[in-house]
């Protein structure tokens, strides 16, 4: 009797501190530690204040990363490393995987990787199983293994932790954790909302998918993220195309397309800003999810609109188009020549007649060209020519040609619309034949309103059908400066011709200009780097030959001779179209493995010594992968400078490169240290090499001058 009173009063007392413990826990924050880690804070939150029996808790390993640096996503890309949570729980208690948030693109030079910038919220579903004591404090513990990216990479490595009390009942949320999660979660991609289907042929992938949410969305945003880093070749462009159901994607298939089909396409579809879960199966198109351009208005609906109504569509499209700034370099050029005509109104009926068939001419060439390949096949569309980066640097250097010619570096004929060299030469009317081409080819990216119910319908019809469509579009196109050329009245208000149309004409070189910027920044990201580089060498060329040109033109004028100027001139410009379709190559650079002592040995034996610290992971490495090292001219510079290439691989933890990286006061890779054979100190090169800067510095560490 007296040990049972006893322990009644010892029963009341242990329930009491359980019950303090219990609101403690509820009413003050769960207890997280922050781990130490490079350029980002990680931490750990939950979605409530407790752990229940039998419940599931959501957690989230957070990190606030610092400006200009990124995380990466499941699949990081062409380079990169995800991030990986290692748990320590409790017993019985589980965690799932991560459920990863939609992530961004993070394109560097001819590299595409996917990941996130500032802060990343990474969840996990914590299973709590029933068998948990509530008063029992629960401790969760995350290692958390990342790579952090900027200009260099860097792995990080974090423990943070997080104390949960178990409770009885239901927990009340965490203010800060709750939010955090729950926006997490509400832009990872839905899952069972699309249906989706793929098919393969030709060297694309044609990925369509249907849903009502994707009836009205802007498909021009639409983006496809695959779960697997080989499924597409995920640096090149996706072109999209809507239906009244949905949305097809043309892909560039990847490796997992090499020699089979695979049985699934599984990735993540982003549009206006909403993800989509796809688990595509390969079969045929899904009926309504193609047949429109990208950017066709969405509340038409091109089966419905007749032949007759498409025309009228096309027509209006063609005039609106003359307003797109694509279109306006070429235009303002038209323009010039009608005004230095307007008192000779045969002259400009003549030119814009020829303006017309030029337009007309190149609408059906392209519709015919447009037509055949998707009979074949092919999943092309409207602008389907300048997907070619040959035409692309071509039309880039003609555009800078013809403001060179404005700018009056040189001269081709007596008219301003001289743009064709020998065509333009040959007189007024084949130069404004030729100006007619060039602005169709020019603005076949653009889509003007109207245009796109109007092509959508073209391309599910007849041949004869759609043609007719394309010749009203180009009608509209020409009409303008057709009816402006045909009215005396309209020619009349034309300012009479005079010296300010010098100053006019050498304005109008500045549309050129910026039209050949914009060429160079596409196919900047058709062909990374080293297109444009190859571009932007050529037209250095192109502009030196036009100045020879100019110059032996001056010279003729004032009653000399220029032949070998001429000639020069007919040589360098040669030279342009051979730096812009000179082939890459292949590179005959080889590589041994880094180490001390294999340094050593190479500068014993009189070599020059460049060492690659590089990682698989690492964006920058990549990137100067294929510029420099990949580069023919490299592989001769090392041949010539007798050096030995070494390359440390930091893809996988190795503690001698870390070791290495650190002597020179770094903390990631790449690392470019050049050696010479005498034993001095090693030369850091920059971090973003080029196929010059590695030439130039071999040249020098072979001649002691390193």
């Amino acid at each position: 009797m007296p040990e049972r009173l006893y322990r009644q009063p010892m029963d009341r007392f242990r329930a009491l501190i359980v019950a303090l413990a219990i609101c403690l826990g509820l009413t003050a924050p769960a207890l997280a530690q922050v781990g130490p880690s490079p350029h980002a804070k990680v931490r750990m939150v939950a979605d409530a204040k407790a752990a229940a029996p039998g419940s599931t808790l959501w957690v989230a390993v957070v990190l606030d990363q610092d400006a200009g640096w990124h995380t990466y996503w499941r699949n990081p890309g062409d380079a990169g490393e995800a991030t990986e949570i290692a748990w320590t729980l409790p017993d019985g208690w589980r965690a799932g995987g991560i459920v990863w948030p939609t992530p961004r693109r993070l394109p560097l030079g001819p590299i595409m990787n996917y990941g996130y910038e500032g802060r990343a919220v990474l969840p996990v579903p914590v299973s709590v199983p029933a068998s948990a004591r509530p008063g029992a404090p629960a401790h969760l513990t995350a290692k958390v293994d990342y790579l952090i990216c900027a200009e260099v990479c860097v792995p990080g490595e974090a423990v943070t932790q997080l104390d949960l009390p178990v409770t009885s009942g239901p927990a009340p949320a965490d203010p800060e954790g709750h939010a955090l999660i729950q926006s997490a979660l509400s832009s990872t991609p839905r899952t069972g909302v699309v249906n989706a289907t793929f098919q393969a042929s030709r060297g694309s992938v044609r990925l369509s998918a249907a849903a009502p949410a994707l009836a009205n969305a802007n498909v021009a945003s639409a983006y496809f993220f695959p779960y697997d880093s080989s499924a597409i070749d995920q640096a090149k462009p996706q072109s999209v195309e809507r239906g009244p159901r949905g949305l097809t994607l043309t892909l560039v298939p990847g490796a997992a397309f090499t020699g089979k089909t695979p049985s699934q396409l599984a990735g993540a579809l982003m549009i206006d800003g909403q993800g989509y879960d796809l688990a595509a199966r390969a079969g045929p198109p899904l009926p309504g999810t193609a047949g429109h351009v990208a950017l066709a208005s969405a509340s038409a609906q091109t089966g419905q609109l007749g032949l007759w109504l498409a025309t009228a569509y096309a027509f209006v499209g063609g005039l609106i188009l003359n307003l797109m700034p694509c279109v306006f370099p070429i235009l303002s050029m038209k323009a010039t020549a009608l005004a230095g005509h307007s008192e000779d109104h045969t002259q400009a009926r003549t030119q814009a007649l020829a303006f017309l068939g030029g337009v007309l001419a190149s609408f059906l060439v392209l519709a015919g060209a447009l037509l055949a390949l998707r009979a074949a096949g092919s999943a092309v569309g409207w602008g389907f020519q300048l997907q070619s980066p040959t035409l692309v640097a071509l039309l880039a250097l003609v555009m800078l040609a013809a403001a060179l010619n404005l700018s009056g570096l040189f001269e081709i004929g007596t008219s301003l619309q001289g743009l064709g060299g020998g065509l333009a030469a040959r007189g007024g009317a084949i130069g404004a034949v030729f100006t007619g081409v060039l602005a169709v080819v020019v603005a076949a990216p653009c889509t003007a309103p109207f245009m796109g119910p109007a092509l959508g319908y073209a391309l599910t019809q007849p041949p004869a059908f759609a043609l007719a469509v394309f010749l009203a579009l180009g009608l509209g196109f020409a009409a303008p400066f057709t009816i402006v050329a045909f009215t005396p009245a309209l020619i009349r208000l034309l300012p009479r011709p005079g010296a300010w149309m010098s100053v006019f004409r050498k304005a109008m070189a500045f549309p050129m200009y910026a039209a050949a910027a914009w060429l160079a920044w596409v196919l900047a990201q058709q062909s990374g780097a080293v297109g444009l580089a190859r571009l932007l060498a050529a037209a250095v060329v192109l502009a030196l030959a036009a100045w020879l040109f100019g110059l032996s033109q001056e010279r003729r004028a004032a009653g000399g001779h220029a032949p070998a100027l001429g000639g020069a001139a007919f040589v360098t410009l040669v030279g342009a179209g051979l730096v812009a379709a000179a082939p890459l190559g292949a590179s005959a650079l080889t590589s041994q493995p880094w180490s001390p002592q294999a340094v050593v040995q190479a500068r014993a034996a009189g070599h020059p010594v460049l060492v690659n610290f590089t990682a698989a992971w690492c964006v920058t490495c990549q990137v100067n992968e294929r510029v420099a090292f990949s580069n023919p001219s490299v592989a001769r510079a090392f041949h010539r400078a007798n050096a030995v290439y070494l390359v440390g691989d930091w893809t996988n933890k190795d503690a001698a490169i870390g070791q290495a990286l650190q002597a020179q006061g770094r903390i990631g890779v790449p690392l470019y240290l050049l050696y010479d054979a005498k034993g001095d100190a090693p030369t850091v090169l920059p971090q973003l090499l080029t196929p010059q800067s590695v030439t130039r510095a071999l040249e020098q560490a072979s001649s002691g001058k390193a």
